[in-house]
C-alpha cells in the first residue's frame, strides 16, 4: 500500500505532451450540443435504481454467447434438424405411415425418426450447455460496487446496474463501460490495457476530468449524485459524445474518459468509474454477432445427393405406380385370388388411376430405404466420437496451463481438413506479448551473438533439407561446408535466465564495453535506454528487486537491458530521473539524476519519442528513438558517420524478424533550448484546435540533426512453435492471413519473425495516407476511395505482370484503407489482388473490419476459412469463418467461448488441421459415400423385386430384416470406418503435410467419387438380385427337390448384402485394428446368430423365417456357394479399380503407404527425405520459403565458382588450328 502512496504523489499526466494532455472544460471547452437521434442515453450516477422504470431502464450486465436459451431450444433445435433435406422426407414419409397406405406397420417409421431428431437435439443442447457454463465463468466474476453511505461491497458483474459506482484494482477487467472519476494517481490518469478490444500491446493513457479528481476515496461517494446524457449503444471502438451534469455545470465527455468492458486496468492502483453501457450494449459485445448455425460443405452437398436420390425414389415410385396402375385395369380381373372386386379403392380395376395414386404413396414408403434415415444418426455418432478423440489428443495438451483441446461442436469436425485461408490475430495468437532484448548495434558495430527463433527454426530447416541432396552437388566439395556453416553458426544452448533479456556478448557485459572502441558512443546508447522512456520503477519489498510497469513491453524489454549493462534506472520524481550507473568503475555503481525538461512522447503518427534532460554536469541532451526511417530522415551531415553499416545490421534484424528502433541524440546549447522552450510552453498551454499543430510543428524544429547512436534489435517472443505451425501449414498448401489492432510496423516486424514475410518478398502497401492533399480538400471521401482504387488496381497489374516464377509479394494494408476496400464497388478488386499475395497482413483494423474481411474471403473465394484468436476483438470474425478457433489458457475467455474449437497455444492448429482435419474429412466422406453404396444397393433390390410381384408393395425381405439393416447390422462397421481410419499415421501426416491438399480439392467427396460408389451400388443391386434369381428360379432347392419361396430367396438375397457391403468396407479400410476386426466380421455373425435366434422363435413370431436357417438354408450348399459367388463379384469391380490405381496412377497416400510397407523409409533414408522435400506444397511464406530462396542463391554461387574452375583448367588451343 505504501507504494500505491509514492506513486499517487506522481503528476504523470506532466509526463505526456500528446497522449493525454487536454485544456480544461472550464477553460474554453463547450458541452456537446445533441441534435437528432442516436443521443438518447441518461444516465443517473450513484442512482441505479432510477434505471429500473422505464424510459430509463436498460439491458442488464448479463452476457450470453448460447445459441438456444430455454425458450427458444424446441423450436429453433427442431428447425436446425428439420432444415436437413432427409429429415423432412422422412416427417413425411412417418405421417403417411399412419395411413393403412403403409407396407410397414407405423412404429418402424415413428421410432427411428424420433430416435435419430432426439439424439441429434440432446448433442446440441449438451454443446450448448457447455457454452452457458463458460458464460456463467463470466458473468459471476466479482466487482467492487458502491452499496450506499460511501461503502463498498462484492457483486457479480452480472449484477451491475447503469449508474452503479464501481471501484476496479490494478491487473482486474472492467466489468462494463465505465466513465472514469478518478485513479490512484493525483491528477487521475491510469493506464489501460486494450489488446482483448483492438490487439495492441501499448498501454492506453486515460485521464479523468478535473471536476472529479476529489472522489478519490470511498467514503467521497456517500452524497455523490450526477447525471450523463451520452450517444446511443454502437459498435464504435475509438469514439464516445456525451455530457456530464455535476455540481450545477455541464462539462463535456470524450473517449479519454472511458474504460471499455474487456480491457484491464494496468501500472495503476485502484481507479473509481460509473457504469454507462452493460451487458450487451457495451461496445465489445456491440462488435460480436449472435452465434451462427455453421453447416460443412460435406453436409451441403449431401443434401445435393439427397435431392437426388429423391429424384430417384420419386422416378422409381412413379414407374411402380403407373406399372400397378396398368396391371389393376388389365391383369386384375383375370387374378381371381386377389379379390378385385372387393369394394376397396386401393386396387379397383375401375378406377386404375386412383388405385395407382394410393399406390405412390406405398412406393415411396417402401422404396425409402434408397435414403438412408440411420446416415444422420451415425454421423452424429461419428463426429462425436472424432471430438472425443481430438478432446483426448495429448499432443494438443498443454502442460503450462493444464489446458486439452475442445471440440466445443462437432458438426464442423470434418470442415478441419477442407480449410483454404486461415484468418489470424496476432497478440495472444501468434504472439505472447513478451519482448526480449536479443542484439543491438552501436557505431556501426554488431553486438550479440544469439540467434532468434526464427534464424534457428531456418537453419534446422535447412539441415533437414539437406539431408536429402546430393553431397558432390554441382560437382563443389566446398559447398557442404559453407552450407553447414550457415547452420552451425545459430545453433547454441537457449539459456534464459532473466526475463526480456536474451542478450549475450561478452563484449558489453560487466563493463568489458569501456576497453571497446567508441566507448563514449556506448555510453550513450546505454543512457538512452535507460533515460528516454515513461515507465515507472516498482521495488519489491521482500526481494528489494525493481521491476518497470512501461507502457510497452519493448520500453521494459530496454530498461531490462539497461539495467544488466549497468544502467539501472532506480526513481523517478516529478522533475527528474535517477539511474544508478556501473560506470567508470562496474564495482562501484553511483547513482547519477538527469532533470527531465521536457517529454515528447510516442504516437503512432510521430513513431518516435524525445526526452530532453539536463546531466550533473548542466549539459542539455536530447535523447531519441524511433523507427528508423523516421529517425535517419532527422539524422545531422555529420551524424550519419554509422548510417551505412547500420542500415546493413537493420536489414539482417528484420530477416531474423526481429523488432527494430534506432537510437539517436543532439547536444544542445542553453540559449537554443531556451528559445525553443518558450515557444513550446506557450503552443501547450494554447487553447484551440491548432494546439495539437503548433506541438508537432515545434516537436519537428527540435528533433532535426541528430546524430546516430546505433539500434536496438528486440524479438517479440512468439507463441512457442508458431514458425514452424505456420510452415508447415503453408507446405499444406494453406493461406494465412494476419488481421491485426495493431500498428503497421508492428504487423511486419511480425510477418517477419513468422517468416510471412522475408527480405526479397515485394511488399505492396495500400495506405490512406498516400494521397495528393490537394485532391482530399475538395471531396476527402470520394478522393480516399479513388485513390485506394487506384493503388489497388495498380498493385494488381504489377502482381499480373510479374514473370519471375520465385517472386513473391505480400500485401498490407491499414484499417482506414480497408475502410474503402470493403465497400461494395472496390471489396473484389481488393480480394482479387490479396488472392494473388503470398500472404496478407491487415492492420489497425476494428473488430467488425475483421468480420468483414473474415465474410468476403468466405463468400469471394467461396471456399472454406478458419479465423482464430484470443480475445473479445476477434469474435466477430470468428463466428463469421466457416470455422472459429479459440485460443484458451489466456486471460479473455469471449473468443473460446464463441468458438468451434479451442486450443491453448497456436502451435496445436498443425495437428488440429494437418492431423485430425485430414482424418475427419476422409472419415465422413468416405462413410456417406459407403452409406449411400449398401442403402443403393439394398434398397434397389426391392424396386426389382417389385416387377415381379406385379407392383403390389410386397418386399422380398422380412419386415425384421429391414428394420435391423440400417440399425444393427451395417451400423457399427461404418461407425468403425468414420471413427478409426487412417490413410496414414500421424506422424506421416505432419511429415507430409502436402496430403492435407486432398480435403480443398475435394479429392474424396467430389461427384465423380459420388456418382463413382453408386454405380458400385447399382452393380451390386443388379448382382445380388438378378444372380440369385438365376440361380434360384426354377431350380431345386432341398434335398427332396422343393424350388425355394420367397422366404428362403429373400433370406439368400439378404445373407449376400450382407456379405457384399461388409466385404466392401473391409476393403475400403486402410488401417486395421482388432476393434474393427471384430465390429466388421462380428456383424456378419451377427446377422447369422439373428437368423439363427428369430427361427427358433414360435411361428407366430417369426413368420415364414421359422427355422429357416436351420430346416432350409444351412442344409443347402447352393445357399453357401451362392452368397460366396455373389459377394466376390460384387467387390471384383472395386478390386480391380483400386488394383489399377495404385499401379498405374497412385494417389499421394498410396505411395507412403508402399514404402512404410515396404520399410523403404528405414531402409533408405535418402529417399525418405527427398520424398518429404516433393511431396510439399510449394510456398512463398514459412521459413522453408526463406530456406529455399537461401540455398537458390547457394547453388547459384556454387554454380557459378565450378563454371569458373571449369573455365580456367580448359587450355587454350593454338591459334590458327
Amino acid at each position: 500500500m505504501a507504494r500505491g502512496r509514492i506513486r499517487a504523489r506522481l503528476r504523470l499526466s506532466s509526463l505526456y505532451t500528446f497522449g493525454c494532455v487536454r485544456p480544461r472544460a472550464e477553460e474554453g471547452d463547450e458541452p456537446h450540443q445533441f441534435t437528432g437521434p442516436g443521443f438518447s442515453r441518461i444516465v443517473q450516477c450513484n442512482q441505479p435504481k432510477l434505471h429500473e422504470k422505464k424510459p430509463l431502464r436498460y439491458c442488464s450486465n448479463y452476457i450470453s454467447t448460447t445459441k438456444y436459451n430455454f425458450i427458444t431450444f424446441l423450436p429453433k433445435a427442431l428447425f436446425e434438424q428439420f432444415r436437413r433435406v432427409a429429415n423432412m422426407y422422412f416427417l413425411f414419409t412417418t405421417l403417411l405411415s399412419l395411413t393403412p397406405l403403409s407396407p410397414f406397420t407405423a412404429a418402424s417409421m415413428v421410432v427411428p425418426l424420433v430416435f435419430v431428431v432426439g439424439l441429434s437435439m440432446a448433442k446440441e443442447a449438451l454443446e450448448d450447455w457447455r457454452r452457458f457454463i463458460q458464460d456463467m465463468k463470466v458473468n459471476m466474476r466479482k466487482a467492487s460496487v458502491h452499496k450506499g453511505d460511501g461503502l463498498f461491497g462484492q457483486k457479480p458483474w452480472m449484477k451491475l446496474r447503469v449508474g452503479d459506482v464501481v471501484k476496479v484494482e490494478k491487473d482486474r477487467f472492467f466489468p462494463a463501460d465505465l466513465l472514469l472519476l478518478s485513479s490512484s494517481y493525483v491528477d487521475g490518469i491510469c493506464y489501460v490495457e486494450t489488446m482483448n478490444l483492438d490487439g495492441e500491446t501499448n498501454l492506453k493513457v486515460k485521464r479523468a476530468m478535473e471536476v472529479t479528481l476529489p472522489l478519490d476515496d470511498d467514503k467521497m461517494f456517500k452524497d455523490f449524485v450526477g447525471r450523463i446524457r451520452c450517444e446511443d449503444p454502437n459498435p464504435n471502438l475509438y469514439t464516445f459524445v456525451g455530457n456530464l451534469e455535476y455540481d450545477r455545470q455541464v462539462y463535456p465527455l470524450d473517449p479519454n474518459q472511458i474504460l471499455l468492458r474487456d480491457s484491464k486496468l494496468r501500472n495503476t492502483t485502484y481507479v473509481y468509474g460509473v457504469v454507462i453501457f452493460t451487458g450487451h450494449d457495451s461496445k465489445v459485445m456491440q462488435n460480436s454477432t449472435r452465434s451462427p448455425s455453421k453447416r460443412s460443405t460435406i453436409e451441403k452437398q449431401m443434401d445435393k445427393i439427397i435431392y437426388i436420390l429423391f429424384s430417384l425414389l420419386l422416378l422409381l415410385s412413379f414407374a411402380s405406380s403407373i406399372a400397378f396402375a396398368d396391371r389393376t385395369e388389365k391383369k386384375m380381373p383375370d387374378w381371381w385370388y386377389m379379390q378385385p372386386f372387393n369394394k376397396s379403392e386401393f386396387y379397383n380395376p375401375k378406377k386404375p388411376a386412383l388405385s395407382g395414386l394410393f399406390h405412390l404413396v406405398t412406393a415411396l414408403i417402401l422404396y425409402g430405404y434408397l435414403i438412408p434415415i440411420s446416415l444422420y444418426v451415425s454421423i452424429e455418432v461419428v463426429k462425436v466420437l472424432q471430438a472425443i478423440f481430438i478432446n483426448q489428443d495429448i499432443h494438443m495438451f498443454d502442460e503450462d496451463t493444464g489446458t486439452p483441446a475442445q471440440a466445443r461442436t462437432s458438426n464442423l469436425n470434418e470442415e478441419l481438413g477442407q480449410v483454404d485461408t486461415i484468418l489470424s490475430d496476432k497478440t495472444g495468437t501468434l504472439t505472447c506479448n513478451q519482448m526480449d532484448f536479443l542484439k543491438c548495434s552501436i557505431a556501426g558495430n554488431v553486438y550479440g551473438t544469439r540467434a532468434s527463433e526464427v534464424e534457428l527454426a531456418a537453419a534446422e530447416k535447412m539441415a533437414v533439407d539437406l539431408e536429402g541432396q546430393d553431397p558432390n552437388m554441382n560437382g563443389v566439395d566446398a559447398d557442404t561446408s559453407e552450407i553447414e556453416l550457415e547452420a552451425i553458426n545459430t545453433e547454441q544452448p537457449r539459456k534464459h535466465a532473466i526475463k526480456s533479456f536474451n542478450f549475450e556478448d561478452s563484449r558489453l557485459m560487466k563493463g568489458n564495453w569501456t576497453s571497446e572502441p567508441n566507448s563514449d558512443i556506448i555510453l550513450l546508447f546505454f543512457r538512452i535506454l535507460s533515460i528516454c522512456h515513461t515507465a515507472i520503477p516498482e521495488q519489491n519489498e521482500e526481494t528489494g528487486e525493481l521491476t518497470y510497469e512501461a507502457e510497452s513491453p519493448d520500453e521494459g524489454a530496454f530498461l531490462v537491458a539497461a539495467k544488466e549493462f549497468g544502467f539501472e534506472f532506480c526513481r523517478r520524481t516529478q522533475s527528474s530521473i535517477y539511474v544508478r550507473e556501473r560506470y567508470p568503475s562496474y564495482n562501484e555503481p553511483i547513482e547519477r539524476e538527469f532533470k527531465i525538461l521536457n517529454l515528447l512522447d510516442f504516437t503512432s503518427k510521430r513513431k518516435r519519442m524525445s526526452v530532453i534532460v539536463r546531466d550533473e554536469e548542466g549539459q542539455i541532451f536530447l535523447l531519441c528513438k524511433g523507427a528508423d526511417s523516421i529517425i535517419f530522415d532527422r539524422l545531422a551531415k555529420n551524424g550519419r558517420i554509422f548510417e551505412e553499416a547500420t542500415t546493413k545490421h537493420l536489414n539482417d534484424y528484420g530477416e531474423a524478424g526481429l523488432r527494430t528502433l534506432a537510437l539517436a541524440y543532439k547536444k544542445l546549447e542553453e540559449d537554443e533550448y531556451s528559445s525553443w522552450n518558450c515557444e513550446f510552453v506557450k503552443a501547450k498551454t494554447t487553447i484551440g484546435g491548432d494546439r495539437d499543430a503548433l506541438l508537432e510543428r515545434l516537436s519537428d524544429i527540435m528533433e532535426k540533426d541528430l546524430t546516430l547512436v546505433g539500434a536496438t534489435a528486440v524479438e517479440d517472443k512468439l507463441q512457442k512453435g508458431v514458425p514452424q505451425c505456420i510452415d508447415k501449414l503453408a507446405q499444406a498448401g494453406l493461406k494465412i492471413w494476419v488481421l491485426t489492432g495493431d500498428k503497421m510496423e508492428t504487423a511486419i516486424n511480425i510477418g517477419f519473425a513468422c517468416s510471412l514475410l522475408r527480405q526479397g518478398m515485394k511488399r505492396i502497401c495500400i495506405s490512406s495516407t498516400n494521397m495528393n492533399t490537394d485532391i482530399l480538400a475538395q471531396d476527402p471521401k470520394k478522393a480516399a476511395k479513388e485513390n485506394v482504387l487506384l493503388q489497388i488496381t495498380n498493385a494488381t497489374q504489377m502482381v499480373k505482370l510479374e514473370k519471375d516464377p520465385n517472386a513473391a509479394f505480400a500485401l498490407i494494408v491499414d484499417g482506414k484503407t480497408l475502410a474503402y476496400a470493403l465497400e461494395d464497388d472496390v471489396k473484389h478488386q481488393f480480394l482479387n489482388l490479396a488472392v494473388g499475395c503470398a500472404s496478407v497482413i491487415c492492420c489497425r483494423v476494428s473488430p467488425i473490419q475483421k468480420a468483414l474481411v473474415t465474410r468476403l474471403v468466405k463468400e469471394g473465394t467461396g471456399k472454406t476459412t478458419l479465423a482464430i484468436g484470443d480475445g473479445a476483438n476477434d469474435v466477430g470474425m470468428i463466428q463469421e469463418a466457416d470455422i472459429g478457433v479459440g485460443i484458451s489458457g489466456v486471460e479473455g475467455m469471449q473468443a473460446v467461448m464463441a468458438s468451434d474449437f479451442s486450443i491453448a497455444q497456436f502451435r496445436f492448429l498443425e495437428r488440429l488441421l494437418v492431423v485430425h482435419g485430414h482424418w475427419c474429412y476422409k472419415r465422413i466422406a468416405q462413410m456417406i459415400c459407403y452409406f449411400f453404396y449398401k442403402n443403393i444397393a439394398f434398397g434397389l433390390t426391392l424396386f426389382y423385386f417389385e416387377s415381379f410381384a406385379g407392383f403390389s408393395g410386397q418386399s422380398v425381405y422380412d419386415d425384421w430384416y429391414m428394420l435391423l439393416f440400417n440399425v444393427v447390422l451395417t451400423s457399427l462397421p461404418v461407425i468403425s470406418l468414420g471413427v478409426f481410419e487412417q490413410d496414414v499415421s500421424s506422424e506421416i501426416c505432419l511429415q507430409f503435410p502436402a496430403l492435407y491438399q486432398q480435403g480443398p480439392r475435394n479429392l474424396f467427396f467430389d461427384w465423380h467419387r459420388i456418382f463413382g460408389w453408386m454405380g458400385n451400388g447399382l452393380y451390386s443391386s443388379i448382382i445380388i438380385f438378378f444372380l440369385n434369381i438365376l440361380i434360384f428360379y426354377d431350380q431345386p432347392f432341398r434335398e427332396s427337390g422343393q424350388t425355394p419361396d420367397r422366404s428362403a430367396v429373400g433370406t439368400t438375397m439378404f445373407t449376400c448384402i450382407i456379405w457384399a457391403v461388409n466385404l466392401q468396407i473391409a476393403l475400403t479400410m486402410s488401417h486395421f485394428t482388432w476393434i474393427q476386426h471384430f465390429i466388421v466380421w462380428g456383424s456378419v455373425a451377427g446377422w447369422y446368430l439373428f437368423l439363427l435366434l428369430y427361427g427358433l422363435l414360435p411361428a407366430v413370431h417369426s413368420g415364414d423365417a421359422f427355422r429357416l436357417l436351420i430346416e432350409k438354408l444351412a442344409p443347402a450348399p447352393i445357399y453357401w456357394s451362392t452368397t460366396l459367388l455373389v459377394a466376390v463379384l460384387c467387390n471384383l469391380p472395386y478390386l480391380v479399380h483400386i488394383s489399377f490405381q495404385r499401379c498405374f496412377h497412385p494417389m499421394d497416400h498410396h505411395i507412403i503407404q508402399e514404402i512404410k510397407y515396404y520399410k523403404k523409409d528405414v531402409e533408405d533414408r535418402i529417399m525418405w527425405s527427398r520424398e518429404r522435400s516433393r511431396a510439399r506444397q510449394k510456398t512463398m511464406i514459412g521459413f522453408t520459403a526463406r530456406v529455399d530462396a537461401k540455398i537458390r542463391h547457394l547453388k547459384g554461387r556454387f554454380s557459378r565458382k565450378y563454371l569458373s574452375s571449369l573455365g580456367s583448367n580448359i587450355p587454350m588451343s593454338p591459334s590458327g588450328g
